[in-house]
């Protein structure tokens, strides 16, 4: 908070009041300032002086008060506005079965992806952001929003192997891309996370990268998952899974090459941890200028300065009318 002025240079008025004063007092005489002789002899005994003087001070002081009101006072706050293009951003998720791998936390790759996302997304302000999965078919299953809720929910609901087996990670950048085509931010990205190799699906993935890079668009892509043996999820048993240790293959040429096409990046993560911070890199990568625009929101402080001004000026006229008050 901060005290100003709208309109400092009115303050100058108030070299006036001191010039007034002086000018009444040197060619006013003082004989004429009392209208009856008990004004006269209280003047007398001190009082008088005082007394008559108290009108012109109180005009005095309304005219100051007015000058005050009329400069302006105010207070105001800084707050500062920050605008931004944005980015559009679509995640294309993995969601075959070989994603309920447990060799991440908190569960499986597809839980801690899922985690991951959940806390980018939470993040952002200006951006909007779609959500494709893909398993042996790709689906789009947000829309480019900046209704995170809604997004956040479909990711919550996203299950392993509900997309039939294999990995089209080729028809997942397609989807990805169509999203995207059409979107007016200058900056458009995919993020795709996968633990495995390419063997569904229509389309190849270099080819669909090709395609993308056309549009402008980068496709920053993760390999997520240990590269040693892990507990697969081998079948389901009712509600739930059956797993047993088997090897994890991830195609790192395809998925840097996808990469390397569209201006983009490639990325391991063997843990959370990793997969977290690759997050916050690509976050730092994806930047758009940002705008700051500062502006005062002002409480306007003229009425009480005046409602004194006035009061000041009722005062006089109410003590003119007593003994005290100087004959016109």
């Amino acid at each position: 908070m901060r005290f100003q002025f709208a309109h400092p240079w009115a303050l100058l008025l108030l070299l006036l009041v001191p010039a007034w004063l002086a000018w009444i007092h040197r060619v006013t005489p003082a004989a004429l300032r009392f209208a009856r002789t008990g004004a006269l002899r209280d003047a007398a005994r001190g009082r008088g002086g005082v007394l008559g003087s108290l009108p012109d001070a109180m005009r005095a002081g309304a005219f100051a008060w007015l000058v005050l009101a009329l400069a302006g006072p105010r207070t105001g706050a800084s707050v500062q506005e920050r605008s931004s293009e944005g980015i559009a951003i679509v995640v294309a998720l993995d969601a075959s079965p070989s994603m309920l791998t447990a060799d991440m936390r908190p569960r499986n790759r597809l839980e801690a992806a899922k985690q991951t996302v959940f806390a980018f997304v939470r993040a952002r302000e200006n951006d909007r952001i779609g959500l494709v999965a893909f398993g042996g078919d790709a689906m789009t299953r947000v829309p480019l929003t900046t209704d995170y809720a809604a997004l956040l929910e479909a990711l919550d609901g996203l299950r392993g192997g509900e997309l039939n087996d294999g990995t089209a990670i080729g028809d997942g950048i397609a989807a990805a891309a169509n999203r995207l085509r059409r979107a007016p931010e200058k900056s458009r990205v995919i993020i795709l996370m996968s633990d495995g190799m390419n063997n569904r699906g229509a389309l190849d993935p270099r080819a669909s990268a090709r395609a993308a890079a056309a549009l402008g668009i980068r496709v920053y892509t993760i390999g997520v998952g240990t590269d040693t043996t892990a507990p697969r999820a081998v079948a389901r048993a009712g509600s739930g899974v059956r797993y047993a240790d088997g090897p994890v293959s991830i195609d790192e040429r395809l998925m840097t090459d996808v990469a390397r096409q569209t201006g983009g990046r490639y990325f391991r993560a063997r843990d959370t941890r990793a997969l977290s911070a690759i997050y916050a890199e690509i976050d730092g990568l994806e930047r758009t200028p940002v705008r700051v625009r500062r502006y005062l929101r002002h409480t306007e402080w003229y009425l009480p300065l005046l409602l004194a001004g006035a009061v000041l000026l009722l005062l006089e006229w109410l003590f003119r009318a007593t003994r005290w008050g100087r004959v016109p």
